[in-house]
């Protein structure tokens, strides 16, 4: 390992340098992987009229790898926590999933297709619950919120929601869609290479021992991590409905250009995620998670509205995209930073685990086929009104979370 990147001791944390590095690649490799999970819903205006999909298949693509996911999420989760190793486990989902994207590229059909994106969905699922352990061992907790929101939304935004349409959309307009399935799987392998090179394994934390004795209804039981798991299935499915369904919409409905238009509305979602990334979950940090994980999904509303309804300005309706999109910037809060500030140290894994688990089992995985059903029998805006139901729902749901974020806490008890 380079000088440069060292910790500073393995009995304390490691230096700063160290721990914006982590952060840094941590985020890299997320984004890789969402690049190859965003590939195939960029790539939908291209892919569904070759194998002639119906809005059922585009909703159980997306649903059985949200699926296999989820299983993932809570398997690799707890296993990390039980092996108390965070390293390996994340190097070979990483291989795994690049591999995945390559058999994405050789489907000829539904089927195959089908079962490659589940395959895809069980390497994917559990690089970050294990991102986030690592970063609640190695990162200093002042600047928790904004490190796990900058390591799950950061790259995985650039990579997967900006990057993925400008570049493999051309790409598959002028050397098909299979090929932009084989380019985008080759990033990962450069990504585990530099994981294995430059980060070290975390120390085991101490409570970690009882890990093999918690079952995971005992971590059910901590009410900001039971309420985190409710929000993640509303605004999961929330995310996936939108990444199912907008690009087509965009294209078929609204009349965008695959290569122009939609392409430019589909990057914008990325680049306001990408600065939510840093700024939802720093804002968290000072003014505390509760109040922004009430505020954000009711300013996600106006992106289903403005999809459907607005006929103005086009630089207007990439405001309302980008605007709208803001509301992603809460998913590190409760997917990993509210539940990590309500468990004990050992259980950590096992409780990002069971928040991302249940969102992508439940919310991910049945909410685009419903959507999809929805859509072939009343519509195509149906799955913008169950993504407008979603938002104002997981808003509601938030009033019952439990401030954790210690700037706010040391305040408050401070003052009492």
């Amino acid at each position: 390992m380079s000088d440069a990147f060292s910790p500073a001791s393995s009995e304390s944390r490691p230096s700063p340098r160290y721990q914006a590095w982590l952060v840094g690649l941590l985020s890299l490799n997320f984004g890789i992987v969402f690049f190859d999970r965003q590939a195939l819903n960029v790539l939908m205006p291209l892919v569904q009229p070759d194998l002639a999909l119906t809005g059922v298949h585009i909703g159980l693509l997306g649903g059985a790898m949200s699926l296999t996911w989820s299983f993932a999420a809570f398997g690799m989760g707890g296993l990390s926590d039980v092996l108390g190793n965070r390293k390996v486990p994340l190097i070979l989902t990483t291989i795994a999933f690049c591999a995945c994207s390559f058999l994405t590229g050789l489907a000829q059909s539904f089927a195959f297709l089908l079962a490659a994106r589940m395959l895809m969905g069980v390497a994917e699922g559990g690089v970050m619950p294990i991102s986030h352990a690592m970063i609640v061992t190695e990162v200093d907790p002042a600047r928790r919120g904004t490190a796990q929101g900058i390591a799950q939304n950061f790259g995985s935004n650039l990579l997967g929601s900006f990057v993925a349409p400008m570049v493999l959309i051309p790409f598959a307009v002028a050397f098909g869609w299979h090929n932009a399935f084989f380019l985008a799987g080759v990033p990962g392998l450069l990504s585990a290479a530099m994981i294995w090179l430059f980060l070290r394994e975390p120390p085991r934390p101490a409570a970690a021992s009882k890990a093999r004795t918690e079952s995971i209804w005992s971590v059910l039981k901590v009410r900001n991590v039971a309420i985190c798991s409710l929000i993640a299935i509303l605004l999961v499915s929330y995310l996936v409905v939108c990444w199912a369904f907008m690009p087509v919409f965009l294209t078929q409905v609204r009349g965008f250009d695959a290569d122009t238009g939609t392409k430019w509305l589909l990057a914008t979602l990325g680049i306001s995620a990408t600065i939510g990334s840093f700024a939802v979950s720093g804002l968290s940090d000072r003014i505390g998670r509760r109040p922004v994980m009430i505020a954000l999904p009711f300013l996600g509303v106006i992106l289903p509205l403005g999809a459907m309804f607005f006929q103005g300005p086009y630089w207007a309706l990439l405001l309302i995209f980008f605007f709208g999109w803001s509301l992603v910037g809460v998913f590190p809060l409760f997917m990993a930073t509210i539940p990590s500030e309500s468990v004990a140290p050992g259980r950590v894994a096992t409780a990002l685990g069971l928040c991302m688990g249940t969102g992508e089992v439940i919310g991910g995985a049945f909410s685009p086929v419903v959507a999809g059903a929805a859509q072939d029998a009343w519509g195509a805006t149906m799955p913008f009104w169950i993504m407008c139901g979603l938002a104002v729902a997981a808003g509601l749901l938030a009033f019952a979370l439990e401030e954790t974020a210690p700037r706010v806490k040391r305040a408050r008890d401070a003052a009492s």
